[in-house]
């Protein structure tokens, strides 16, 4: 729901090769130096759900709703295979999402939700990336597509790694350009585009034999159709610059031979979001093979400059006061805080590595940092269930 996450959550590659491991069991990065010595390939399985509380009462609203609403389910099943070749590599994922249930086209108002059953979509997308690993370095070469019944992406990457001489310190440097088509099945546009060239600095430092750092700042340019096609009265700027900045901090705790994982994200666009995400995870050996990590993480941010708040006036809502020149009332341009909290298992037996995790969302406008956040949108809660298995070969 986090609106630094995509203006529309149905418009994304989902993944970069990096995203799609970092999700599978048993997947770490490899060296920078060093090719990995062994193939891996996992299949993980996503199952998300959301839904909000029907406690706003909105202008028209007659009471017949209910006092809940089921929003949007999706299934997720992937595969990733990582494949060494001498001092290459080459790894690929693939997903199939089904997505299907409804949204409110403003703020979380049923009345102007999707009418029974809901939207059903179907989407596809695959990645590949093909490195070369140096004495020192690394290059990769990454390409992404995505395709739905309205969406279609296609993304191409350019990354660089190079450790320095006691391999202590890994820069990292890396390009990318993503280029969408847009065709909303209500024919408001027809043969829309976007394009995104982004651009990441990074470095990984070990502080410790026990304490591992990592900074990184992020450019993205988008250019092209940021509207959501599915919400009344949305209309945005057609630009739309991001900058994001990462802290991350790995401690081992030898004593207790466990670790914590910690990071802070800044992020900022030009549509005037302002946000902070901070995570925290435990990673807890119970046996030699098994593992247990729970995690929380909290999100905030403020609204979009031109978010509109809703108003009680019957001659105006659901739409904005005046004629201004963009608008939105979707909620997650809002202003908001949320927050995650997550349990997660693995199983290793031999070359194989299974998982179990459970994670729960639930975002307020009141939970937001530095005041209170939009009026009239209700709670939302959203439940991850992820399953995996992998073995390296």
């Amino acid at each position: 729901m986090a609106a630094t996450d995509g203006s529309n959550s149905r418009s994304r590659v989902w993944g970069s090769i990096t995203l799609a491991a970092i999700a599978l069991p048993g997947v770490m990065t490899a060296h920078a130096e060093e090719p990995p010595e062994k193939g891996l390939i996992a299949f993980k399985y996503l199952q998300y759900k959301d839904s909000q509380a029907v406690d706003t009462k909105y202008p028209f609203y007659d009471g017949s709703e209910g006092n809940r609403l089921d929003r949007i389910t999706v299934k997720a099943p992937s595969l990733y295979v990582l494949a060494p070749i001498g001092r290459w590599s080459i790894e690929g994922s693939g997903v199939v999402d089904e997505v299907s249930g409804a949204t409110p086209r403003y703020y979380s108002d049923v009345s102007g939700a999707t009418k029974s059953p809901g939207m059903e979509d179907k989407r596809k997308a695959g990645d590949l990336k093909l490195t070369r690993y140096f004495e020192r370095g690394a290059i990769a070469l990454g390409a992404a597509h995505s395709t739905e019944n309205d969406y279609k992406s296609t993304a191409v990457s350019l990354e660089g790694r190079w450790a320095s001489e006691d391999k202590n310190t890994t820069w990292n440097l890396g390009i990318a350009n993503t280029r969408d088509a847009i065709n909303p099945v209500n024919e408001i546009v027809v043969d829309e585009t976007k394009r995104t060239n982004e651009i990441t600095l990074g470095v990984t430092q070990a502080l410790s034999p026990r304490d591992i750092a990592q900074f990184s700042l992020t450019h993205s340019m988008g250019r092209g159709y940021f509207d959501d096609p599915y919400k009344l009265y949305d209309h945005r700027p057609r630009k739309r610059d991001i900058n994001v900045g990462m802290l991350r901090w790995n401690h081992h705790f030898e004593s207790l031979s466990a670790s914590v994982r910690s990071s802070y994200r800044y992020y900022s666009d030009s549509f005037g979001i302002r946000a902070h995400t901070f995570e925290t995870a435990w990673v807890q050996p119970v046996m030699s093979d098994f593992t247990v990590t729970p995690s929380v993480r909290y999100y905030t941010q403020n609204a979009a400059k031109f978010y509109f708040d809703p108003v009680v006036d019957t001659a105006i809502y659901p739409g904005p006061v005046g004629n201004p020149q963009f608008s939105s009332a979707d909620q997650r341009l809002s202003a908001f805080g949320g927050v995650t909290a997550g349990l997660k298992f693995e199983l290793r037996l031999g070359t194989w590595v299974t998982d179990l995790k459970v994670e729960r969302y639930q975002q307020r406008s009141s939970w937001r940092i530095g005041g209170n956040g939009s009026p009239g949108v209700d709670v939302f809660d959203a439940t991850i269930l992820q399953v995996g298995l992998g073995t390296s070969f």
